[in-house]
């Protein structure tokens, strides 16, 4: 019998029950709720938030223009006659008057020809968080397959009691034929008979109980992957995994992004204290124009190359790296501490599949023992050897040891696969 009910379950196991419909793997659920949480649009988000930055930087190496105007009144100009003593020009040269109202209009085109590198160090970051940014919705995704194996599982489970609630209304029912026909022949009582009914009926409300939890879950796991999971659907049993305690969980990724941005910003810093260059052609018209010697309107033109040279930033430049380092420091410390709480979750998780795999050999020791007590006593009851009731707890706590078995079947495959999730193998 043990056997029989080991191949049952097996089956099952397979096919995780017998359903029409579609069929559902848990791979597949990982993919489907990846792509249907809302988190993932950020990706493409990050990705064209960093483009347009990088766009706007690079626009900085592209002419500027800049136009410009004014009109003044001066309370003072020059006065070459003040200057000359009231004489004539010792060149015969008549010096004009200047005007005391000014007026100038001018255009100004600009050219970066060095940054210090700045820009380029910039775009670097830009990159860089972008990166980060997409690595941290990768991490928020993975989350989710912790809940998706918890919810995945349950059903598993709850499939596996509804299959062997079955079984045992099976045999409840057999055993009430065998009791309704002793009572129709003055061998048995008729509250035997409504023993083993309401026994059929408590073991159909548990069932009632089970599927309403299915539902919830299978509600649960249709608003996770976006995907409408019938009743009928074909739940396939995961593969058993080969474990590994190499760790490689998208939060590492995170953890050496975040070092490389700082060390991004560090070398950032030296373009701080560089000097820039810019090309530049000024056009403009007004009165006076350069000419030192006219006091008519007209125009004129300058053109050259600006040297602008700050090193203000000489003086936090050290607190700065230093606390770009201190930055670092932090990402390495955080990374260790999240490498040691996962292998202590692994190792938890280790211990799981080593106890649930030796819980399992003793479930079918007992199960034997269980089956063996409980033909017997069928044979006890229809002798008048035993009550009703006795037989009911008989069948009972071979449904017990039955669902054990099961219920340690299914932790067993959890367990490897928290492993894999723990693991990010």
């Amino acid at each position: 019998m043990i056997k029989k009910f080991i191949s049952i379950i097996s089956c099952w196991l397979l096919t995780f029950g017998y359903v029409q419909g579609q069929s559902l793997t848990l791979e597949e659920c990982y993919r489907l709720a990846k792509e249907n949480y809302p988190a993932v649009k950020k990706i493409d988000l990050v990705a064209k938030s960093a483009d347009y930055t990088i766009r706007n930087a690079n626009k900085k190496f592209l002419p500027q223009f800049n136009i410009s105007g004014q009109a003044t009144y001066q309370s003072q100009v020059v006065n070459y006659a003040e200057l000359l003593g009231g004489s004539s020009s010792p060149l015969g040269v008549d010096f004009p008057t200047f005007s005391k109202d000014q007026y100038r209009i001018q255009g100004e085109v600009e050219q970066m020809l060095f940054d210090g590198g700045n820009t380029r160090f910039q775009n670097e970051i830009t990159k860089a968080n972008a990166q980060l940014q997409k690595q941290n919705v990768e991490v928020e995704l993975y989350a989710i397959n912790d809940r998706i194996n918890s919810i995945f599982f349950s059903i598993f489970l709850l499939d596996a009691q509804l299959e062997l609630n079955t079984l045992k209304i099976d045999n409840l029912q057999t055993q009430l034929d065998k009791t309704e026909a002793a009572y129709k022949y003055g061998t048995a009582y008729a509250s035997d008979v409504n023993e083993i009914k309401a026994e059929i009926e408590n073991t159909k409300s548990t069932n009632i109980d089970y599927q309403g939890n299915r539902s919830a879950f299978l509600k649960m796991l249709s608003i996770f992957i976006g995907k409408e999971v019938a009743s009928s659907s074909e739940l396939v049993k995961p593969e058993p995994v080969l474990l590994s305690e190499t760790i490689n969980r998208p939060e590492l990724k995170t953890f050496d992004l975040q070092k490389s941005m700082y060390e991004t910003q560090t070398k950032q810093l030296r373009s701080s204290y560089l000097p820039t260059f810019k090309a530049f052609f000024q056009g403009a018209y007004g009165r006076p124009t350069l000419n030192p010697v006219s006091n008519d309107f007209g125009a004129w033109y300058i053109t050259g190359i600006r040297l602008n040279w700050s090193l203000g930033s000489l003086y936090t430049i050290k607190n700065q790296r230093a606390m770009y380092d201190l930055n670092s420091q932090t990402a390495d410390a955080d990374r260790e501490t999240f490498i040691r709480n996962v292998k202590m979750d692994i190792a938890q998780q280790d211990e799981n599949v080593r106890k649930y795999t030796e819980m399992m050999g003793q479930d079918e020791k007992t199960i034997a023992l269980r089956e063996a007590v409980t033909q017997s006593a069928s044979a006890q009851l229809a002798n008048g050897v035993i009550t009703t009731h006795e037989y009911i707890q008989k069948i009972n706590n071979e449904n017990a040891a039955k669902q054990n078995l099961i219920l340690h079947q299914i932790q067993l495959l959890q367990a490897q696969y928290n492993v894999k999730f723990k693991s990010g193998n």
